[in-house]
């Protein structure tokens, strides 16, 4: 049977990180599990077992994915055609890419809550083990909840948060697992977005650009200053550059460059590769080299300068 617009619940997090526990608290709770259709996708069997038993009605299909190459596009679409769902709920593998799951989704399901699950007693050792997996799992996630967080230190976890994702609302979970706390901690950027000149320091690019992709329509009307490295792109003619940074997320392997159209009143014969200090009125407009709305620099002053102590420019 064919399913419309099917809410998918993501669960995601490392092994016994506290997954299991939530949604089976979720399926006996009548105010989630309604008695709609529900199709369970378990991608990691750890040693807590669901106890179907116990949830309300039964109205909830579970399957098990076992190895990250069995998670196909047409295994969903099967799973779509061959089931009524009303929703879908998955726990994630936390040794699996995100990806696969995203590109994998059916047409007709659409990712309405992803959340992370991290044991505060261990999350600190997955960061800086398995950092990809760990900005993996960070960077889509809306909230995050930290379990057994009593006694944890709560900053640096915080910032352990932060240092992927400014958007993700953080809790912490005590022992028992009996009650959620809220961070509250506040989180000032390190450059004042206020001031008629919004100065970006060489090491603040990477939060600089984040903050900007999340926040871009706070940036419209506001002059900038940044020290980038020049790209030129014909499309932009001999009065348009690009300039940005190479920014990297966890590792070398997703280091990008990400920088913005910056249009000149003259024509300016900077090369690619060459670094400058940019002051710029930053507007948000559509562009075809963005496809769509993004930010555009008008020029009001430029030099070129010698490149930043550390060229990549990273989150911590």
């Amino acid at each position: 049977m064919h399913n419309q617009n099917v809410p998918v619940y993501l669960f995601t997090g490392f092994l016994e990180a506290g997954k299991t526990r939530m949604i089976q608290e979720a399926l006996e709770d009548k105010s989630f599990n309604d008695g709609c259709k529900i199709l369970l996708i378990v991608c990691e069997e750890g040693i807590e077992e669901y106890d179907a038993t116990r949830f309300w009605g039964q109205n909830v299909r579970q399957v098990v994915i076992e190895r990250e190459s069995d998670l196909t596009p047409a295994l969903l679409a099967k799973f779509n055609k061959d089931y009524v769902i009303d929703r879908v709920m998955v726990e994630y593998n936390g040794m699996w890419q995100l990806n696969r799951l995203y590109e994998s989704l059916p047409r007709t399901w659409f990712l309405f809550q992803e959340v992370l699950f991290a044991d505060a007693t261990t999350a600190e050792v997955y960061n800086a083990n398995m950092r990809a997996l760990m900005v993996d799992k960070l960077q889509n996630a809306e909230m995050v909840i930290f379990n057994r967080a009593e006694g944890a230190d709560r900053m640096a976890l915080h910032k352990l948060v932060r240092g992927i994702s400014r958007r993700a609302r953080i809790a912490f979970e005590n022992t028992e697992g009996e009650e959620l706390e809220y961070d509250e901690i506040e989180d000032p950027l390190p450059f004042d977005k206020e001031a008629p000149i919004v100065t970006i320091a060489d090491e603040d690019y990477a939060l600089f650009y984040r903050d900007l992709a999340d926040e871009l329509k706070s940036y419209d009307g506001k002059t900038v200053k940044f020290k980038g490295l020049i790209a030129r792109d014909r499309a932009l003619g001999r009065r348009g550059i690009v300039i940005g940074r190479h920014v990297m997320t966890c590792c070398e392997d997703d280091i990008a460059y990400q920088g913005m159209i910056c249009t000149f009143p003259h024509d300016v014969s900077f090369e690619t590769g060459a670094w400058a200090i940019i002051t710029a009125k930053l507007r948000v407009e559509r562009h075809k080299l963005y496809g769509g709305e993004g930010p555009i620099l008008y020029a009001t002053d430029v030099a070129l300068t010698s490149p930043p102590k550390q060229t990549v420019a990273t989150f911590y």
